[in-house]
């Protein structure tokens, strides 16, 4: 069974002074906590196991949502005490995430984002990576640039789906989402417990051309500041979306 990564520990320092005292996984939007939204939609999709990195405020999160039994989950939690930015954390999390050969692909979200995507769709992605081994090590989640990120991320061919390295005329910058699929492998050389950044490793898989992506049009928000955090709050107590 697939498993599923949500990254959460960072420090949230944009989100000051409300991550002074909360961890910016627990902070309330819409009635519930910013990562319940996740875990909520990762059970209908036909996910079990989830796993949870954290270092600031971390014991906080393990209390707040225990072994995610509520949920319909298994959490199983993978603490930092030096925070080892996103590469580093997935690579700390492996032996949480795949099986001893380190041949299953896993899904990593990152905790603040909120999204409308039905992960499911993420099922197929590592079924095929997993099926074709060494042939994709990354596939992406891209959406449209956000206003506060106009020059977007990575360029992606409208017909193959891979993503390029640089401008074509038929492909688009778009915004990574921070939803991803990885091959273990993808991480091979970062060593547990060192901090490293994902971007290196995401250009290098892009270059050796093994790495995908696939383009979501629905609602996604970055929640980096207070004011987006009061956004979508005021857009799902409006719409009843959180109900």
């Amino acid at each position: 069974m697939f498993k599923v990564m949500i990254l959460a520990a960072g420090k949230g320092e944009r989100m000051r002074p409300l991550t002074d005292t909360c961890p910016k996984p627990l902070l309330q939007v819409g009635g519930k906590m910013l990562i319940e939204y996740h875990l909520e939609k990762l059970a209908q999709a036909g996910f079990t196991n989830v796993v949870i990195n954290h270092a600031y405020l971390g014991s906080m999160i393990e209390a707040a949502l225990q072994d995610g039994k509520r949920y319909g989950l298994h959490i199983h939690y993978s603490p930092e005490t030096l925070v080892l930015e996103t590469a580093g954390g997935i690579a700390n999390a492996l032996p949480l995430l795949t099986t001893p050969d380190k041949n299953q692909p896993f899904a990593a979200i990152n905790a603040d984002i909120f999204c409308d995507m039905d992960f499911s769709i993420l099922q197929p992605i590592m079924q095929q990576m997993q099926s074709n081994p060494g042939k994709t090590l990354a596939h992406l989640i891209l959406v449209d640039n956000p206003p506060h990120h106009p020059e977007g991320d990575f360029f992606l061919h409208n017909d193959t789906g891979k993503l390029v390295e640089s401008a074509r005329p038929d492909c688009r910058k778009l915004t990574f989402s921070g939803i991803g699929v990885y091959h273990p492998v993808l991480f091979e050389n970062v060593p547990p417990g060192r901090a490293e950044k994902l971007a290196p490793l995401l250009r290098q898989a892009i270059a050796a051309g093994k790495a995908t992506g696939s383009y979501f049009p629905g609602l996604w928000l970055d929640i980096g500041t207070p004011e987006r955090l009061h956004q979508l709050d005021t857009t799902l107590n409006r719409s009843g979306r959180h109900t």
